[in-house]
Order: C-alpha cells, then sequence, then structure tokens
C-alpha cells in the first residue's frame, strides 16, 4: 500500500529545523514514519524546502520537491507520477474540496483527518467561515474519515459516518521517565499565543500562584490569530516573576519543557485530543486541563485533573506541587494509558483495518420467499 502527505512541515519535522511547529503537522510525521516502519510505501510532496524533482529519503518516508508555483497544479502532477493509494489530508481547508476531487481524477482515495472539535462542524469548521463549502465538497468527496474521539464522530452529519472511524492519534513512549521525586518542580505551558489557546487564563492562574514557578513556550502568530494579542500576552509574561518565558521554541525544546515538568497545564477553551497533552502522558506528565478533557479520558483513566475554573486550578496546582507520590501516581498511569491507546502499535493496524481492500461480493442463487411481500416490511 502506497499513502501521500501533502504537508511542507513534516519535511520541517524529519530534519528537525526550527520551523517545525504544530501538532498535527507532527502527528503526520510520526504516522508518515510508523507506516514506513510497517511496510507501507509512503511519499510526502514539499513545496518550499526541496527543488522541484529532488528526492530525499528519510526514516524510510520519501519526500519529493514537486515545485512551488500554483499548487494544485502541482499537486495532480504529484498524483500522476507518484501513483499513491490514498492520500492523508489532516485538518478543515478550504483545500480539502479541490484536492480530494484532483485525487478522483487521479484514482487516488483521500482520507481526511480531523484535529479540532469544530472541524466536524461543516460551516463553522474555517477561519475564512465564506469557504466552508468547498471544506464541506471535500468531505463528501473524501473515502475515510478519521476522527480523534467520539464527541468528534456524534458531530459529525449522520450522512458522513458511515464512512468515520475512531483513530487516535499516537505518540512515541519515552525511554527515559524522570521520578516526580526527581523533577523540577516548575508548570509547563506550551502552544502559540492564539486566543482559543487563552494564554490570558495562563497569566491569571500564574499570577494567583506566585510561589509556583511556570516555564511557557509559544510565540506571536497571524495564523487564526491577531499579533496584537500575542504581543500584549507575552509582555504580562515577562513581567511576571515566577514566570520563565522562552518565546517560540523548537519542537525538540517544547518537548523537553514538557517531558521534565512536574505538571502540563492547558488552559484552552477548545482542542482537538491536544499533541501536548500525549507527550506529556508519554513522560509522566499529569495534565492539569481547566476545560478539555476528550471523551472524559483524564478523568476515567487518572490522568491528571480537570478544574472548570481558575480558583480550582490553582488550589490543584499548588496541591499537586506539593505532592510528588500524588504527580507519580497519576504518571504510572499516563505512560499505561500511552501504550494502550496511542502508541504505533496500536494505531497503524486501525489504519491498515481502515484501508484495505473491501473483499470481492459473494453472490448466492436467490431463494424464493414463502411472503413475496417479506421484502418490502
Amino acid at each position: 500500500m502506497k499513502i501521500a502527505f501533502l504537508n511542507d512541515l513534516i519535511y520541517s519535522y524529519a530534519t528537525r529545523l526550527s520551523s517545525a511547529v504544530g501538532g498535527a503537522e507532527r502527528q503526520q510525521w510520526l504516522l508518515a514514519r510508523a507506516l514506513a516502519e510497517a511496510g507501507w510505501k509512503v511519499v510526502v510532496a514539499v513545496r518550499s524546502e526541496l527543488e522541484l524533482d529532488k528526492r530525499v529519503v528519510l526514516n524510510g518516508v520519501e519526500f519529493v520537491g514537486v515545485g512551488r508555483q500554483r499548487v494544485l497544479p502541482a499537486w495532480f502532477r504529484f498524483f500522476r507520477s507518484e501513483r499513491p493509494d490514498w492520500l492523508y489530508w489532516r485538518c478543515a481547508s478550504h483545500l480539502l474540496g479541490p484536492v480530494a476531487a484532483l485525487g478522483k481524477l487521479a484514482r487516488v482515495r483521500t482520507i481526511f483527518a480531523a484535529c479540532l472539535d469544530r472541524d466536524v462542524e461543516i460551516r463553522r469548521a474555517l477561519f475564512r467561515r465564506r469557504w466552508w463549502p468547498l471544506y464541506g465538497f471535500g468531505l463528501l468527496l473524501t473515502d475515510r474519515i478519521f476522527v480523534q474521539s467520539q464527541k468528534q464522530f456524534l458531530g459529525l452529519p449522520v450522512r458522513l459516518r458511515a464512512k468515520a472511524d475512531v483513530v487516535p492519534s499516537m505518540t512515541p513512549e519515552s525511554p527515559i521517565v524522570k521520578a516526580h521525586a526527581l523533577r523540577e518542580k516548575y508548570v509547563a505551558w506550551v502552544a502559540m499565543l492564539r486566543e482559543p489557546k487563552r494564554a490570558d487564563l495562563l497569566v491569571e492562574i500564574a499570577r494567583k500562584a506566585a510561589d509556583i514557578r511556570f516555564v511557557v513556550g509559544g510565540g506571536a502568530t497571524t495564523y487564526t490569530a491577531t499579533t496584537e494579542y500575542g504581543e500584549d500576552i507575552a509582555a504580562k509574561l515577562r513581567s511576571l516573576p515566577n514566570v520563565e518565558y522562552r518565546g517560540q521554541v523548537s519542537a525538540e525544546d517544547a518537548l523537553g519543557v514538557i517531558t521534565n515538568a512536574a505538571l502540563f497545564l492547558s488552559t484552552s477553551d477548545e482542542e482537538g485530543f491536544p499533541n501536548t497533552f500525549l507527550q506529556a502522558w508519554a513522560a509522566g506528565t499529569p495534565v492539569v486541563s481547566l476545560k478539555i478533557d476528550p471523551d472524559h479520558v483524564i478523568e476515567r483513566h487518572r490522568l491528571g485533573r480537570v478544574c472548570g475554573t481558575v480558583e480550582a486550578a490553582v488550589d490543584e496546582i499548588k496541591g499537586l506541587m506539593a505532592s510528588a507520590e500524588r504527580r507519580e501516581f497519576f504518571s504510572v498511569h499516563a505512560r499505561k494509558y500511552i501504550a494502550k491507546h496511542h502508541s504505533a502499535a496500536v494505531v497503524v493496524p486501525m489504519i491498515e483495518l481502515c484501508t484495505q481492500e473491501p473483499e470481492p461480493p459473494q453472490f448466492a442463487a436467490p431463494q424464493a420467499a414463502a411472503d413475496p411481500l417479506s421484502r418490502l416490511r
């Protein structure tokens, strides 16, 4: 089986460039690498980092330069030359419509993988909402839909659920997990400074927990956000004596901040299944979340605490920072949860099952019905 990806940041992650940001892009690199290791042929179209027709193989994944101009014709030529069985597209975009249509012309089947919970709400999924018909058209043409949770599955329009499956995101298990009694006592917060991430609530929590150290990674962005918001939050973070604000950090540094922390804090209003949660749990770092708890996994699997309010979050953070034993309890459960639900050994077989060729129909001789109207009942 051969699968294609159309995302330059996969190459950035593969080559550890500082420009590699985004949980969705990291997931595509992890998936591409895992599928290649499982025996799939994996090819990634790259526009900006590779010259036209140049090929590079990294971890069994082949990256192909497709040129910088006229993206849709370039992708169509890529489909025709590489002849993949499947295209994997992650996150809502108006480009899904034309890409899925080009796939049909080139006899390439499309997988769409949802990220944010609102990706399944077609009319409000896009930042530029006027383009939603193109996105909806792409979902209709898509052959398979992967969602991250039962909540996302039930949020899909009923007519799309027949081709949808819950396929978890993956993360590698951490080879070394530091005991909480030996960890630095700080709370990690890592995300781009966008309004939905609610870094303003991080500022409020840090002010109310002035005796707790916070290490924060994330820069201002113009992607679905205003630069002014990010710059204002950054200034407030720099003004707090108990906050070590590192600005925009590389993917490797972000992972280091999360995996060495005593706790990971989430203040987001909306997510899908956060990549940072998976990174934290793989390293045995409990999560304290104000709101986000996909399918209630934090509560059900004892992976941290869900607080609901700033005041409750401050109390939980203070209590957990004072008890390495409680943090270690959550750490053990977190690592077991990752191994059971989000490892490549679990996720890859799910994808293989969802993409396998259907068996040819078995025809049997028709039997006479005792009641001619029975088929209509």
